[in-house]
């Protein structure tokens, strides 16, 4: 594992604060688990948070029960995983997988086609794996109990393994139902879980070597303790200190590298552990450095960057985790709370109580696209620009959707089309793609969430870090929608009232905030990427 500057600024900035923390016998304190590091206020939360730094060996434990429920499942046929849980409980068993090659299917998602592309898709050889820390996440909460009537309604088994902490709702209720239980480490938070149950649980299931990730994070532990030639030291200093000096704009590169979709579980990582308090990192996926003066470029084994990181996946991921906490502490945030994260879900709350969701009348409407929010422009490629010039000089725009992300693979496609038409055509009916056109016009960082993803993930800083960010929602209109049992809503309702909840919060921070809902989704996501074209 080896993390090497690139750039004399950043090891400028990353020698004088490394040399303040060995001073502060800060990498032996952590790497032994001192929760006084990031003071008096965190102390408590930190106490009960840190269990993360034994995890490549504690997580041995579970080497048994992983294996044996793997051979079962082989055994029954059960070839298709599921998994349901939400940020830290799902993001790091999608990169371990991806980059494994075997096959998962992620649901940390509310809205009604995506769930339903899952729901139909082989039941006879699914085995559904519930993921939760707290064991109360609706979402997780309202896909098992969709799950559990599906099996029912179809004559099947509940093939359904539970991970979670010990004492949750969610535990009692495996145990009340004969479900397979797995409890994870509670010392442990959600976003430092990679190396936990809730990693190895699916990606075991799904067929990917979790021994091998745990020797890979094993080798690289003892290197944490050191004052020089500790890689989490060195990148957490390249962190750290590269945002005290303004630079806070991390943006992640990993093109060619044979890890897949690693920043987006580090996304969440930095995002949800440094925003707050009006400080933080923003994390930037899938797109190019703009050469500003605010960026951090990292390269994850890959050329460029100011900074590099190689290294296999189980190290990344705790090299990571231990830098992040370095970070935190430079900016002298907690690293462990989200203080920021239940605004949305208590706004989503009580809008569900409600009869009739408030979603106002729009303030202009282009073709399949209704506009709401105050905005002076009248079409779309107006709103683009106005939304463009809001941003800060030290901001950035995030466009949030809460749509269906696997909806562009239903573009048409034509007649005898090559590969390179076929991608073509999926961009051009993504609504990521929109980052990328409105990255093209400005200099500033444009991000991209999937909603309620992102809740669980960067929800955290555009609400807690600088408040500099300008926000473009996305909701669409529900065709077939999915019931949830047990329930007064829908999944529909429930996406709705999640992203009004969450527009709700952001707009109370007195931040630019649009919501723009699609008539037609397919028809409006492609009016939105030709309007950004034109603007």
């Amino acid at each position: 594992m080896e993390v090497s500057y690139r750039e004399e600024g950043v090891a400028s900035a990353a020698s004088s604060v490394a040399g303040r923390l060995v001073a502060d016998g800060v990498p032996s304190r952590l790497a032994g688990g001192d929760p006084t590091l990031w003071g008096e206020d965190a102390e408590a939360e930190a106490a009960v948070r840190l269990g993360w730094l034994t995890l490549p060996r504690s997580s041995r434990e579970l080497l048994p029960t992983l294996g044996g429920l793997a051979g079962r499942a082989r055994a029954e046929g059960l070839t298709n995983v599921v998994l349901a849980g939400m940020g830290g409980s799902s993001l790091a068993a999608q990169v371990i997988c991806d980059t494994a090659d075997v096959p998962l299917t992620v649901l940390d998602t509310t809205d009604p086609g995506q769930v339903r592309r899952a729901l139909t898709d082989q039941l006879e050889a699914t085995v559904v794996v519930v993921a939760s820390k707290s064991g109360s996440t609706l979402e997780t909460g309202c896909l098992l109990r969709i799950y559990e009537r599906l099996f029912a309604d179809a004559g099947l088994p509940p093939r359904i393994v539970v991970v979670t902490d010990p004492g949750s709702r969610l535990e009692r209720l495996a145990v009340e139902s004969g479900y397979d239980l797995v409890l994870a480490s509670p010392d442990v938070g959600g976003r430092y879980s990679a190396l936990s149950a809730f990693g190895l649980v699916p990606a075991a299931l799904a067929g990917a070597d979790v021994e091998r990730l745990l020797d890979d994070a094993e080798e690289v532990l003892p290197l944490l303790s050191r004052d020089t030639g500790n890689p989490g030291l060195d990148l957490g200093a390249a962190l750290g200190g590269a945002a005290l000096a303004g630079r806070d704009k991390l943006v992640l590169e990993d093109q060619l590298t044979a890890i897949n979709g690693l920043p987006d579980w580090i996304e969440q990582l930095v995002a949800e552990s440094t925003g707050k308090r009006g400080r933080g990192i923003l994390p930037v996926v899938n797109a190019y450095p703009n050469g500003t003066g605010d960026e951090l470029v990292v390269a994850i084994e890959s050329d460029g960057g100011d900074v590099r990181v190689d290294g296999p996946l189980g190290a990344q991921f705790l090299v990571w985790e231990y830098a992040t906490a370095i970070a935190a502490l430079l900016l002298d945030v907690d690293p462990f709370d989200q203080p920021n994260v239940a605004e949305s879900k208590e706004s989503t709350t009580a809008l569900l109580d409600l009869p009739d969701l408030p979603t106002g009348a729009p303030a202009f409407v282009d073709g399949p696209v209704e506009v709401y929010g105050s905005a002076t422009a009248k079409d779309l490629p107006g709103l683009f620009v106005e939304l463009l010039r809001a941003i800060p000089d030290d901001g950035y725009l995030a466009v949030m959707a809460y749509l269906d992300r696997l909806a562009a693979f239903d573009a048409p496609m034509p007649e005898g089309a090559d590969f390179e038409q076929m991608t073509d055509a999926w961009m051009m009916a993504d609504p990521a793609t929109l980052r990328a056109l409105l990255a093209l016009r400005t200099d500033r960082p444009v991000t991209f969430g999937w909603g309620p993803r992102f809740l669980h993930s960067t929800g955290q800083y555009h609400k807690g870090g600088p408040q500099n960010g300008v926000f473009l929602q996305i909701t669409g209109v529900v065709g077939e929608d999915v019931a949830v049992p047990g329930s007064s809503y829908t999944l529909g309702r429930l996406q709705l009232a999640q992203a009004l909840g969450d527009l709700a919060a952001l707009e109370t921070r007195g931040r630019p905030a649009v919501r723009l809902h699609l008539t037609d989704r397919a028809a409006g996501v492609a009016r939105l990427l030709a309007a950004a074209q034109e603007a």
